[in-house]
């Protein structure tokens, strides 16, 4: 899996701080980014934070390319609407190498099981060679093709929503490669936006567990891998 982060809103503490200032300030918007400083922003922002103001941080957008996940990862991914996908097309792409496969851990520490799969995925790709050859459309071969399948996406999310994405998927309790997939892009945003994701992660960093009877009963050693990352 390689998750980069291949733009971002420029300065986006600046931009959500301004936007939240404009709603309590009569001056003008050249003023207020005049009148804020360094410390200023991240008091504000801060502030805003603890009280929930969180409509201002969808100024703030990132763009992720994201290469090497599986297309179960993937379909739980744009289960999150507001945001923005490309995908690379099993229509379009078609697969004349044999096709690239993620391989769950759990398969992978058992060798008998992980033969058996591989022969799986090769026999698929077989099949689906042999189809492409008898003219059958790339449209219609990649009805073969498994959820393990690699694939290639970008997305684009504002701040807002990623905070709930974050909280969602970041959580122990959620499907581990989507986990490592926005544990990932939790780190990268935390670079160019300290502030805005301090608290950013599992619904138990900053509360009890949303889990309720689900819990996964780590909520202390979550926090701590959370506070150190």
């Amino acid at each position: 899996m390689k998750v980069a982060l291949l733009q971002h809103t420029p300065d986006p503490e600046l931009t959500v701080a301004l936007a939240a200032r404009l709603c309590y300030s009569p001056v003008t918007i050249d003023e207020l980014k005049e009148k804020l400083s360094g410390a200023d922003i991240k008091g504000f922002l801060d502030k805003i934070m603890s009280l929930g103001h969180q409509s201002v941080l969808e100024h703030a957008s990132f763009t992720f390319g994201i290469e090497g996940i599986s297309r179960v990862t993937s379909h739980q991914l744009v289960r999150h609407r507001v945001a923005s996908y490309s995908q690379q097309s099993q229509r379009y792409v078609s697969h004349k190498e044999r096709f690239a496969a993620v391989v769950p851990q759990s398969i992978a520490e058992r060798p008998e099981v992980l033969a058996r799969f591989d022969a799986q995925l090769q026999a698929l790709h077989e099949l689906y060679a042999d189809m492409m050859e008898a003219g059958v459309p790339a449209e219609d071969a990649r009805f073969i093709l498994p959820n393990a399948t690699e694939t290639k996406i970008m997305v684009t999310m504002n701040a807002r929503e990623l905070t709930h994405f974050f909280a969602l998927r970041c959580c122990e309790r959620a499907q581990w490669e989507i986990r490592a997939m926005a544990l990932e892009m939790l780190k990268l945003v935390k670079g160019v936006a300290p502030t805005i994701f301090k608290d950013a992660g599992p619904g138990c960093l900053v509360g009890p567990c949303p889990e309720g009877a689900m819990t996964c009963g780590k909520a202390a050693g979550v926090r701590e891998f959370f506070r150190n990352m």
